[in-house]
Order: structure tokens, then C-alpha cells, then sequence
């Protein structure tokens, strides 16, 4: 069995591969400061990184888990979401509300991806 973990620390890893599978942990802002498309825009760009650096991109998601810290920010989460997900390359997604770690973050996103 092969798993690789990558950006690892005691708590946890950023990232772990595990065959053609690749698990992110959740991401939150840098800035917690921006409003939830800029917390949503900080976030996409980590997982953008992340995914680049491990030789996979946002087509190969498998699926995506969006914790709100507000409902009331669901549709412009949504329409951060939509601009960055390109067409016909949606994965399958599940989207609650959530006390999050920090009162100043609006929104976690962990994702599964397949390896290219």
C-alpha cells in the first residue's frame, strides 16, 4: 500500500494520495477578512495550487464538501463556485452550514480529486 502525504505536520496533511486518489484537507482564507467570493476566491486559487502541484487540476474533482458558516452566503458562494468549476466538470458536492474553526472564516472546502 502506497500513501503519500504531502505538507504534513503533527495535526494533519494538506494533501495525501493514495493510488489515483487524491484527498485534500479542508481550505480556509488567508484573509479571513474578505467577504465569502473573496474567502471563495482565496480558496479555489489554494486548491487550484495544491491540485497543480500534484499533478492533477479542478476537472479531475471527484468531489467537493463546502462548509458555510452562514446559509445566507450560499448564493454568492455559488456564483464564486460556478465561475471556477468549468463546464460539464462538476463534481458531486455536498454544501451544509457549520461552526467553523474561526468566527473571521465564512467557508472550508475539502475536495477529492483523481490523479491525472
Amino acid at each position: 500500500m502506497n500513501i503519500q502525504r504531502h505538507q504534513t505536520s503533527q495535526l494533519m496533511s494538506q494533501a495525501v494520495i493514495h493510488g489515483d486518489t487524491i484527498y485534500l484537507a479542508g481550505q480556509v482564507a488567508d484573509d479571513p477578512s474578505a467577504d465569502v467570493r473573496g474567502q471563495m476566491r482565496q480558496i479555489l486559487t489554494k486548491i487550484d495550487t495544491l491540485l497543480g502541484q500534484l499533478g492533477s487540476q479542478r476537472t479531475c474533482l471527484l468531489t467537493a464538501n463546502i462548509w458555510l458558516a452562514s446559509m445566507g452566503d450560499f448564493a454568492d458562494m455559488n456564483k464564486e463556485w460556478e465561475a471556477w468549476v468549468p463546464r460539464r466538470s462538476a463534481p458531486a458536492r455536498a454544501t451544509v452550514q457549520a461552526t467553523l474553526f474561526s468566527s473571521a472564516h465564512k467557508v472550508e472546502i475539502a475536495v477529492i480529486a483523481a490523479a491525472k
